[in-house]
């Protein structure tokens, strides 16, 4: 900004007559232009220009690399070639339906000793697990039990409020249709989750049952189940949504994402194999959500892009809610309410467990990890007693 100063002394004043052309001998002129008022105005619009670009917002910076995009579209586009159909299991050597369970985590696994639990009496062929851990943490990787080798090689740098966790969700998703032609459901879950129910109890609601989903009906008249469904929140009216909608820019989401069509919900889901074929896919919405916001805590990508895109896909194979309870009371910095130690009870696994939607909740979030010990304690008679 200029040097607004104004000064008494005679070196100061001709200095500035001889920069305004006035001579050096004084006169009214010269004062009158330097008097107080003009000083200011000009020092006002002098410094317009430069307190706009020094307040103005500014995209916040993409942590995606370059390399690291090229990373993913390897891998994307080998699992859709590894699936010519979305019913490419019906070829595998495996004839049972398997459910992947997919943990992205930015810290340690604090509930693997309950997760090895869960999938303790469940058949090997039924399931597979996969972790996405950020690289750049220093996280405990379990010696044993199910997560034993289960991370992710190609895993990335994750960053909240960033589109680097929809990356880390579809490298997730590609990586199990990938790998296993029979996986089938593909359950996105975090570490601060835990089961809410059996195994048997889950793989039932999901393969089998015929009833489970409340809100439609999925099977005919003789019972016979004619369609899968994914699970995932989709919402069209909230109140932030319209902010959130410019978060990148009023007509940056612009032609491909009108705001008719953009959806929120919780980032938590199961996808069948379809879908997750068509999030491995996309790039058409990508490079509309990939784009940096101007706000971080307006910014949160990953609970937009997925129903956003499965909304605008095959809204009619999506059930609108998730199987995972949240509670949103008395949240802090966008983040949910936590349960403590004192807390857990079989009463409260009874509440988590009720849904308006379907038979049940099968798993709940956020937990601390003080929580492992007394969630083990009631674990078989209540957690895993359906």
């Amino acid at each position: 900004m200029p040097n607004c100063h104004t000064s008494s002394s005679s070196s100061s004043s001709s200095s500035s007559n001889s920069w305004l052309g006035g001579g050096g001998g004084g006169g009214g002129g010269g004062g009158m232009l330097l008097s107080t008022p003009f000083v200011l105005i000009f020092c006002l619009l002098f410094s317009l220009p430069i307190l706009f670009f020094l307040l103005a917002p500014k995209p916040l910076p993409v942590p995606i690399s370059p390399s690291d995009e090229l990373d993913d579209l390897s891998l994307f586009r080998r699992a859709s070639s590894s699936s010519s159909s979305p019913s490419a299991h019906i070829s595998s050597p495996h004839p049972k339906l398997k459910i992947a369970f997919l943990f992205l985590t930015n810290s340690d696994l604090h509930f693997a000793p309950l997760w090895d639990k869960f999938f303790k009496s469940a058949p090997p062929n039924l399931y597979n697990v996969y972790v996405h851990a950020d690289p750049t943490l220093n996280i405990s990787r379990p010696a044993s039990g199910v997560f034993k080798a289960r991370f992710m090689y190609s895993a990335k740098p994750t960053f909240r409020a960033s589109p680097t966790l929809i990356s880390a969700m579809r490298r997730l998703l590609a990586t199990a249709v990938l790998d296993d032609p029979a996986n089938a459901f593909f359950a996105l879950l975090s570490q601060y989750c835990i089961p809410l129910h059996s195994f048997k109890y889950v793989y039932n609601a999901l393969v089998e049952s015929t009833h489970f989903d409340l809100s439609s009906s999925t099977t005919t008249a003789y019972g016979v189940r004619i369609q899968y469904k994914s699970f995932i929140e989709i919402i069209d009216k909230e109140p932030q949504l319209w902010r959130r909608y410019i978060a990148r820019g009023r007509y940056a989401m612009m032609p491909e994402v009108p705001f008719g069509k953009f959806r929120v919900g919780s980032q938590f889901f199961v996808l069948t194999r379809r879908h997750a074929l068509v999030v491995i896919k996309d790039r058409r919405l990508w490079k509309k959500f990939k784009l940096p916001c101007y706000r971080a805590d307006e910014c949160y990508p990953e609970e937009h892009y997925f129903p956003t895109l499965l909304s605008m896909a095959d809204p009619n194979g999506c059930t609108h809610y998730t199987l995972t309870r949240v509670n949103w009371t008395g949240t802090i910095d966008g983040h949910p309410y936590t349960y403590r130690p004192n807390e857990i009870s079989p009463d409260l696994i009874r509440e988590l467990r009720k849904s308006n939607y379907s038979s049940s909740y099968l798993f709940a979030r956020k937990f601390s990890p003080a929580c492992l010990r007394p969630l083990l304690k009631i674990a078989d008679k209540v957690i895993f007693r359906d």
